[in-house]
């Protein structure tokens, strides 16, 4: 099995969250294998840097050396290249053993503030080791230093973009965190702009994430992606372990490096639950409660927030006789009726990540009712005009507002319909077996009254 070996040339972080402790974090869950030379030794954790010991160059050239010659590099990365001395050894060892991808993140000040790289370092990094990199990844300010223009509009960073490039490297990443609007980077590629845009995630801890997001563009050069590619997805990983950054220290605490693995982990085990739960109702006679337009049962990851993030059935869950059937096994991204219900339902309570549509009948309701669940109920005819207008609103709509004016998140939402829209139960619940749970009991109470008034 071959893997990419990935070089981090940068400093030390003790508290854990950026430098070369990010960087093996970030490269081993891409898939890499990580491999440092340091630059620098930091005393700092959440709150700041309290110390930076600088590491002899001679050592930091004979870590090189030990890595190179013996494993080999497909790609590597700088960070904390603190003074001018190490910049032009790190450019020696670079051209020396011929690294041509190389990422240059231009790392200047911290999180928290403190310098750190020396002023004199800055015409060095920029004269020296700018020419050999492959792609450059300044933040706002970064790009700002480099150019010395300030940055203000989405065409101020694609100039500068074009600017940087013209110092010698092949691409250009100039990151928007920086700006007051939703972030958008910038990436040049020796020809044409491209745009990666995300929503703000209002987060205080974004400890490492320049750090991060190098280390993953490398891992992906190194195995073999393009550069829009390698971009694409240390995007993607950035803004996942962001999104599940962790509350660690008491100040900017640090991105979440395994989100990544853990979400694939979370993916497979969301789907295994849900199919546990759909396999328990298919084994019963549930088709007293499929309706008209079939049901569909879904569960999402935690703190999903798009339909591609909900796992769903296939094709529903259909009638055949007194009993259910389905196509397929549970995926990712294959419904939107109920996807939308459990999303909406996650802005409430993110514990609540289940859900299934079942028949509508006044009976129904009463017997959810008998049961002790908690009923809460919308209006079709009240659903504002644009909202009817906007296909699949309907269900956001009325699921926001029931739970706009219930104290915690009922166990039933159900509406009676309106023209040419069938009526509908939703059962909710936390986990696929709890709403499986409650469907069953639901229709084993329909069959008893059923075979009550049989007699």
């Amino acid at each position: 099995m071959k893997i990419a070996r990935i070089l981090t040339i940068a400093g030390s972080d003790s508290g854990g969250g950026a430098g070369i402790q990010a960087d093996i974090k970030t490269i081993t869950a891409l898939g890499g294998f990580g491999m440092t030379v340091l630059t620098a030794l930091t005393a700092q954790n959440t709150l700041g840097v309290q110390g930076i010991h600088e590491l002899p160059v001679d050592f930091v050239m004979q870590q090189f050396d030990s890595v190179a010659s013996d494993i080999g590099v497909d790609a590597a990365k700088t960070g904390m290249l603190s003074n001018s001395r190490i910049i032009r050894a790190v450019a020696v060892k670079v051209k020396e053993f011929g690294i041509e991808k190389l990422v240059v993140d231009p790392v200047m000040v911290a999180k928290g503030g403190a310098m750190l790289i020396r002023e004199e370092a800055k015409r060095t990094l920029t004269e020296i080791l700018l020419p050999l990199a492959f792609i450059v990844t300044p933040n706002i300010p970064e790009a700002e230093a480099i150019t010395d223009r300030s940055i203000i509009t989405l065409g101020d960073m694609e100039e500068a973009a074009r600017r940087i490039a013209t110092l010698g490297p092949r691409c250009v990443y100039v990151k928007g965190g920086h700006r007051e609007d939703d972030p958008v980077d910038v990436l040049y590629d020796g020809k044409n702009i491209h745009h990666f845009r995300s929503a703000r995630i209002h987060t205080e801890d974004t400890h490492g994430t320049g750090c991060t997001l190098s280390a993953a563009i490398a891992a992906g050069l190194g195995q073999g992606l393009s550069v829009y590619d390698a971009v694409a997805r240390a995007k993607d990983y950035i803004t996942t372990a962001i999104r599940f950054s962790l509350r660690i220290g008491g100040g900017h605490g640090p991105t979440n490096h395994m989100a990544h693995v853990f979400r694939e982990s979370a993916r497979y085990e969301c789907i295994v639950e849900l199919k546990s739960a759909v396999e328990k109702l298919l084994r019963r006679k549930i088709g007293n409660v499929i309706p008209e337009v079939q049901s569909n049962f879904g569960f999402a990851l935690p703190f999903a927030t798009g339909l591609d993030e909900v796992a769903a059935v296939p094709g529903r869950i259909v009638r055949v006789g007194e009993r259910g059937r389905t196509l397929a096994d549970p995926d990712f991204g294959v419904s939107s009726h109920v996807a939308r219900i459990i999303l909406t339902v996650i802005k409430y309570d993110d514990d609540c990540r289940s859900a299934m549509d079942i028949r509508f009948s006044e009976e129904i309701v009463d017997i959810c009712r008998k049961l002790g669940y908690a009923v809460a109920e919308f209006s079709r005819s009240e659903e504002p005009p644009d909202v009817k207008a906007r296909e699949g609103s309907s269900i956001e709509w009325g699921t926001n507002l029931v739970l706009s004016h219930s104290a915690a998140v009922p166990d039933v939402v159900f509406d009676r319909g309106d023209i040419g829209k069938e009526a509908i139960v939703r059962i909710i619940g936390r986990r696929p077996a709890d709403v499986a749970d409650k469907a069953l009991a639901v229709s084993a109470a329909l069959s008893k009254s059923r075979m009550k008034d049989l007699q």
